[in-house]
């Protein structure tokens, strides 16, 4: 009775053993279909974590940028009413004739001129500009930005407006009424790619 009941037994062992060894495969399966899903939903945070790390860069540079600024127009407060622009970037300004650099002698107006030259320098990211596969790239600044500066009429102390917009990576709705920027077509038919960075500060002459 024992000698059948073990062969029986070991009948049905092979068939255990498959059952098994097919259920461990559906297991492997299993698991390695949810670590795939695991690593795209990793590179889609990265993705994003990339994203987001570039416009907080782009919006710290862009605060920098309108402090400076700011701090060159309180330094030749006798010539506001030279710095009013409706947008600077993309290399609208050329080299002024007169280099108001260190040691040299200029009337505010000429150190305006000089400041918005070198401030949109600063914006298009040219002083940080290098050769790369044989073509200049500017490593620096914002991308396809545009600076503009508002204030009272004609200078004078009062309340001015420096306005930086550029270009982002994703699409985002555009609330904004700012002008600056809106007619170079850089962001978008409806402005859906424009970033702004507007800061308002008073300046006594």
């Amino acid at each position: 009775m024992n000698w059948q009941l073990q062969k029986r037994l070991s009948d049905y062992a092979p068939a255990a053993r498959n059952r098994q060894a097919g259920s461990s495969m559906i297991e492997v399966l299993v698991t390695l279909c949810i670590i795939s899903v695991g690593f795209l939903n990793m590179a889609a945070l990265q993705t994003t974590a990339k994203r987001s790390n570039f416009d907080a860069v782009q919006r710290t540079t862009a605060v920098m940028l309108a402090h400076d600024i700011v701090e060159r127009m309180r330094a030749n407060s006798g010539a506001l009413g030279a710095y009013l622009t409706s947008g600077v970037g993309g290399g609208t300004r050329t080299m002024p004739a007169r280099n108001c650099g260190a040691g040299v002698s200029c009337v505010p107006a000429q150190v305006a001129s000089f400041d918005l030259y070198q401030w949109e320098q600063s914006i298009d990211g040219i002083s940080e500009a290098r050769s790369i596969g044989g073509t200049l790239t500017q490593t620096g600044g914002l991308v396809n930005p545009s600076g503009c500066i508002s204030g009272p009429a004609g200078g004078g102390p009062g309340i001015y407006t420096v306005t930086i917009v550029w270009r982002g990576l994703a699409e985002l709705n555009n609330n904004s009424a700012s002008a600056c920027g809106a007619l170079s077509g850089n962001y978008g038919g409806a402005l859906e790619f424009r970033r702004i960075l507007t800061f308002n500060t008073y300046i006594s002459s």
